[in-house]
């Protein structure tokens, strides 16, 4: 909503795309400018677990990229894993943990799209994450860093994977954005990844329902948009 002179595409208007079909995801993609920076915004994802394949969920990445797309800043929802971590926390993904069981570049490697096996080491920007906690302190946003496990969901954590994902170093569990990385790393896109804590599992499984985490993401919204605009503005210097 913030992206100026825009022009707003339904997913379903763009041949092949997935269209989204969670609460709160408007299923849209959006071309303008932010801060003077051509960029492309999807107003909701698509996730693995609403049914769709790899290759469509990880299409948008594709697409961006074919638009002369650079930089990938992704953003998710999630369950805050570490003791520190309250809803509404915004933390900095320094690297993942993919449990899905899947990865969207098997099967035959097209080498125009990128390498057959592509490093993941430094998957998330040291430099971007380092602009971002310029950007933060600056304007006065509390920032944490940790590791983003991506299970496939739809169903929340029981307690024995919450522990199991304590002891296996993940410090926050989602449902997306992995696949999307993946992607873009393959893609040679630089990435900066970034959660909302919207519910705490260190307590014990969260009985949130997705009602309580929209909102946790809604109030949580306005610092994050500043600090993905300020992000914006100190890269484009």
């Amino acid at each position: 909503e913030r992206v100026e002179n825009p022009t707003a595409i339904a997913f379903g208007e763009i041949p092949n795309f997935p269209t989204s079909t969670v609460q709160g995801h408007k299923g849209r993609l959006v071309i303008g400018t932010l801060k003077g920076k051509k960029v492309a915004v999807m107003q909701g994802r698509i996730h693995v677990y609403e049914g769709y394949p790899l290759n469509q969920t990880t299409l948008p990445v594709r697409v961006m990229k074919a638009m002369g797309a650079h930089t990938l800043v992704v953003t998710n929802s999630c369950g805050g894993i570490h003791p520190r971590f309250n809803p509404g926390d915004l933390m900095l993904i320094n690297d993942h943990i993919n449990l899905m069981g899947v990865n969207p570049l098997i099967g035959p490697n097209d080498d125009r799209l990128g390498v057959r096996f592509p490093p993941m080491a430094g998957a998330y920007s040291h430099e971007y994450r380092q602009l971002a906690h310029k950007v933060a302190r600056e304007k006065g946003i509390t920032l944490k860093e940790g590791i983003y496990c991506a299970l496939t969901g739809p169903a929340y954590e029981t307690p024995a994977e919450v522990r199991f994902l304590e002891r296996s170093g993940a410090d926050a569990v989602g449902m997306s954005t992995v696949p999307e990385v993946l992607v873009a790393r393959h893609s040679e896109l630089e990435v900066l990844g970034i959660s909302c804590v919207t519910n705490v599992l260190h307590q014990g499984p969260s009985q949130d329902t997705h009602h309580e985490v929209l909102a946790a993401a809604n109030e949580a919204g306005p610092r994050f948009q500043d600090l993905i605009l300020g992000f914006i503005e100190e890269h484009t210097k």
